[in-house]
């Protein structure tokens, strides 16, 4: 990337690349809302509905693992670019295979895959360019990690209710029209603007080998493997509590309005979290916000195991998502500090990889341990292990040397 210093500031990439992050990001939380309502008006199958969900996981994870060797070589806007466009294709299968009279279940999972696989390519290269924006529009990386994962979380909290409105105005089938409209869009702003990123990198190393070399400087750089382990570790219980255990709560009180307004209290603070870390988190240290964020995540499981009063357990949902929302920004600000310019996409889809596979099992292990033990038991004990996470990070000396560390070199990758 060209050096900016004699450069004018220019903040319209950053802009782009935003406004990119909401469109794509609000078309996924459609489709989380659309493609299960979908498979139930196909199938009437509570199971299918849920295993056109739950397959994605898997190409997810195929996809995250080879995103970043993609991007190092085709370079960040390209991959970004191209990932938009496949991903609107395959939301455009759902509606052209219903126009044609086709449609059916497995096409539906077909396509459910397919977009699953562009997916982690897309998120995974918006996030390598947020430096090089930063570095254009002179922003500090703070400000611009909290405004994204902001931008990030708002398109989620906004994404399912675009889904209900779609599918009562258009159907579900047809609200795939908007999605794929909405990646499209999404392509042409990053593809528009100048982006300062690096060109596509030339390579004779076999893609295998340069995987590794992105495992090797995660693992490696020791503030970067600690805050990568534990935010991961930390959100995996977390949103096991969240997606799992407080849906089967209040599912046999039945109560799903209650528990629709703690998801938008969760989700609500955790936007203006990350706003706020955004506009301060320059001025806060690092460990402390990253620490806190890990041991404020306890509250939810343990208020709801002692306290049975709504207004309490409420304050407690609003409060997680508020303090736990300057986790990913530190995490994004390290990697961007401590990771050669020429491995970021492939560190970053290391990250990532690591959520992919962890979340699904923290899922699992909900389940598994509601049908064992009950909810109760199940929230007290995740409330436990996410306290052992933040003790963890409250002692480790790999997060000591959080703060600003200034540009990372090639040779981070080789230690």
């Amino acid at each position: 990337m060209p050096d900016t210093a004699d450069t004018p500031r220019d903040i319209r990439p950053f802009l782009a690349l935003e406004a990119a992050t909401l469109i794509s990001g609000t078309g996924n939380g459609v489709a989380a809302i659309a493609l299960p309502w979908l498979t139930l008006q196909l199938t009437d199958d509570p199971a299918a509905a849920g295993l056109v969900v739950a397959v994605a996981a898997l190409p997810q994870l195929a996809a995250s693992l080879g995103s970043g060797i993609i991007i190092d070589r085709l370079g960040r806007q390209r991959t970004s670019v191209g990932s938009d466009i496949f991903s609107a294709v395959s939301a455009a299968l759902i509606p052209v295979f219903g126009l044609l009279g086709v449609l059916t279940y497995p096409l539906v999972m077909f396509a459910s895959v397919l977009g699953a696989i562009f997916d982690p390519v897309g998120v995974t290269a918006r996030e390598a360019m947020l430096p090089d924006v930063a570095k254009r529009g002179r922003l500090a990386l703070e400000r611009v990690n909290g405004i994204h994962e902001a931008i990030w979380g708002l398109a989620w909290l906004i994404g399912p209710g675009v889904a209900g409105v779609l599918i009562g105005l258009v159907g579900a089938t047809m609200s795939f029209w908007a999605m794929a409209a909405g990646f499209a869009i999404s392509a042409v702003l990053v593809a528009a603007v100048c982006m300062p990123t690096p060109p596509a990198r030339e390579s004779e190393a076999h893609w295998v080998a340069e995987a590794i070399e992105g495992w090797k400087c995660l693992l490696h750089t020791p503030a970067l493997r600690a805050t990568t382990v534990l935010s991961t570790l930390a959100f995996m219980l977390a949103y096991s509590v969240v997606g799992v255990v407080l849906p089967v709560v209040y599912e046999r009180m039945d109560q799903p309005e209650a528990l629709g307004v703690l998801f938008m209290a969760y989700s609500g603070a955790g936007v203006g979290g990350a706003l706020i870390y955004g506009a301060l988190g320059s001025r806060i240290p690092r460990r402390a916000a990253f620490v806190t964020g890990l041991a404020v995540s306890a509250l939810v499981p343990l208020v709801f195991v002692f306290s049975a009063s709504y207004a309490v357990q409420l304050v407690a949902m609003a409060v997680a998502g508020l303090l736990s929302a300057a986790v990913n920004p530190v995490l994004n600000v390290v990697v961007q500090e401590r990771v050669p310019d020429e491995m970021r996409g492939r560190v970053l889809s290391a990250v990532f990889a690591l959520a992919y596979a962890a979340y699904p099992v923290g899922y699992a292990a909900a389940g598994f341990t509601i049908k064992w033990w009950g909810e109760t038991a199940t929230l007290a004990w995740m409330g436990g292990a996410t306290l052992l996470v933040a003790a963890w990070g409250l002692v480790t000396p790999a997060l000591r040397g959080l703060e600003s560390h200034g540009p990372a070199v090639s040779e981070t990758a080789h230690r």
